[in-house]
């Protein structure tokens, strides 16, 4: 759909200018009684979701990827800065128990979906992509369809738009969540490290503390990301660059608050974030690519959030460590940390980060295993 957009691709600078644009009505919309029920990244999400299926953006341009490869590591970071890992692991621990329910509710659902729809003769590969995509996230898509030989172009194309447009809309309904109180008060209320500070004593921000917070962040993501090359383990940068954040805020905590000056930034880069997801999305292509497919991927997702909000309230999780623990399984580390920092629950940051890091690792082995299983 680039194609027929009235802004091209390569209109970079009038890109740039409405995903803040639509980052800065969203940070807006937080501040409204109305926007903090449905969270101020929805409302970014859903400013340039019209605006890409109405034509105005294309689905796809150099921004967008360079807000995913420069813009998300950055704000990690920053984000990260007030992390105890010793609290975390002491009271936010049954993230992992949500991200293992959540990805045996996408095993549920490939396992019902291909009973249920006429995959052909690409049903154990189609299967295998899906269960790795929403177990550990988008990284895996390529990595399982180079595994399993899943290389028919329509079909690779058709469920790329699918998994794009679906994951948009589900990071909508996921963000909702918390805020419908039939659903809210039916799980016990999250724990205070959840939705509280470790700290709230932020520096003033001046220009030599932000320029330290923001060079605190560049250098940490350039040794993750020069460790990654060096390693060849593809997503290993997001959890080197957690690590290496976590370990300054744990250890030298003096020096961790004097950075938090760039805070703000963070939140920023995480708002832009949410404008380029709906930017991505485009109900057009997703529905003319392959409907199969679409349908497919829509009934993953349906079957692997019941079994998450059935079987978390049966576990006792919080509705917070839930729909995080779902967006790291469906959108991998950089999503699910977003999230916990777009809906102020910054207990929940860098667990977000380590399960979906988790799910980098697991998501093309559980997907390969499906593969062998049903071929």
């Amino acid at each position: 759909m680039n194609e027929t957009a009235l802004i091209s691709a390569d209109q970079t600078w009038l890109l740039l200018a409405i995903l803040l644009t639509a980052a800065a009505v969203g940070l807006w919309a937080d501040r409204q009684p109305w926007g903090s029920r449905v969270s101020g990244a929805v409302v970014s999400i859903l400013v340039t979701f019209v605006l890409t299926n109405t034509g105005v953006v294309p689905v796809a341009a150099p921004i967008y990827d360079q807000v995913w490869s420069i813009a998300v590591p950055l704000a990690i970071p920053l984000l990260l800065l007030r992390a105890d890992l010793r609290r975390i692991a002491r009271e936010s621990g049954p993230m992992l128990l949500a991200f293992v329910i959540g990805a045996a509710g996408t095993v549920a659902g490939v396992l019902v979906m291909r009973s249920l729809l006429p995959l052909g003769e690409l049903d154990a590969q189609l299967s295998a992509v899906f269960a790795a995509t929403y177990i550990g996230g988008s990284m895996n898509f390529a990595a399982t369809a180079q595994a399993v030989n899943l290389t028919d172009g329509a079909i690779l194309s058709a469920a790329v738009a699918a998994d794009n447009l679906l994951m948009t809309v589900f990071f909508v309904i996921l963000f909702a969540l918390p805020g419908i109180p039939l659903i809210a008060r039916r799980f016990r209320p999250p724990a205070a490290a959840i939705t509280e500070q470790a700290g709230t004593d932020t520096p003033d921000a001046d220009t030599g503390s932000l320029a330290s917070g923001l060079a605190f962040a560049a250098i940490v993501c350039a040794i993750g990301y020069g460790m990654q090359t060096l390693t060849g383990v593809r997503g290993s940068a997001v959890l080197i660059i957690t690590v290496l954040s976590v370990a300054v805020a744990t250890l030298r905590p003096p020096t961790a608050r004097r950075l938090t000056a760039a805070e703000p930034f963070g939140y920023l880069l995480m708002q832009v974030f949410f404008a380029t997801i709906g930017a991505s999305a485009n109900i057009w292509v997703a529905m003319s690519a392959g409907p199969t497919v679409f349908f497919l991927a829509a009934g993953v997702l349906s079957i692997h959030l019941l079994v998450m909000l059935i079987a978390g309230r049966i576990a006792g999780l919080s509705l917070p460590e839930l729909v995080v623990a779902s967006n790291a399984n469906l959108g991998g580390p950089t999503t699910a940390a977003a999230m916990a920092a777009g809906k102020h629950w910054p207990g929940l940051v860098t667990p977000a980060v380590l399960v979906g890091t988790l799910g980098y690792a697991g998501g093309t082995l559980v997907g390969v295993s499906i593969a062998h299983l049903l071929g």
